[in-house]
């Protein structure tokens, strides 16, 4: 991948739902904001302006024309539309990107992304230990006030490092920092995600986070 394409990559990654999106329009080929949000699960006003972000980027671009055929755009049932909506498609550089975009180059863009925030790491390397926690946790593991792990805890997450604990219930051996069996989650609670694992995973075999 190409400097250029890989600065760009990295500000996509600053936040996963701009990933998500291309990531749609590459199975849809041309979709617009209100099919896009049912397919994503995304709220529509989000993604008004993740794509006016991604077609600043040069990653996606409108497509012009007054109709559409159902082979161009795939999630459109009838053979051809007439467009009352703005279309959007990627661009050759956002497919390029897409293909390049592995698993291994991903890992290493994130780690590249955050191997020089001392912050970020401090609290990858906590949520590896502890497995899933609240942000009070983080603060007092991390000795830092709480006013700064909350907003990094969310930056980590909007990367897709982090993810919620969807359970209701955690058990003991999910939250390690927790004596009790289990307990009910009255907080958000923080946690790597899959990539995330991934991510400390390769940092610790390279020596960024302590094993």
């Amino acid at each position: 991948m190409d400097e250029e394409l890989r600065k760009k990559l990295f500000e996509i990654l600053k936040d996963k739902r701009l990933l998500e999106v291309m990531k749609h329009l590459r199975k849809a080929n041309v979709d617009y904001g209100k099919s896009i949000m049912l397919n994503t699960k995304i709220p529509i006003q989000e993604v008004v302006d993740l794509l006016d972000q991604l077609e600043k980027l040069g990653l996606i671009e409108r497509v012009h024309g007054a109709t559409l055929k159902n082979t161009e755009a795939k999630f459109k049932l009838s053979k051809e539309v007439h467009k009352h909506h703005t279309y959007y498609t990627l661009t050759r550089e956002g497919d390029h990107l897409l293909r390049q975009l592995d698993e291994k180059e991903l890992i290493k863009a994130y780690i590249d992304l955050v191997k020089s925030d001392q912050f970020a790491l401090d609290i990858l390397k906590v949520a590896d230990e502890v497995n899933a926690d609240h942000a009070l946790t983080y603060s007092k593991l991390l000795h830092k006030p709480l006013e700064e792990v909350t907003p990094k805890l969310e930056e980590l997450e909007r990367m897709g490092l982090l993810e919620e604990a969807q359970a209701k219930i955690i058990k003991f051996r999910e939250r390690r920092s927790k004596p009790k069996k289990e307990t009910r989650t009255h907080h958000k609670y923080y946690g790597l995600s899959r990539v995330g694992e991934l991510v400390v995973r390769e940092m610790k075999r390279q020596g960024l986070i302590p094993k």
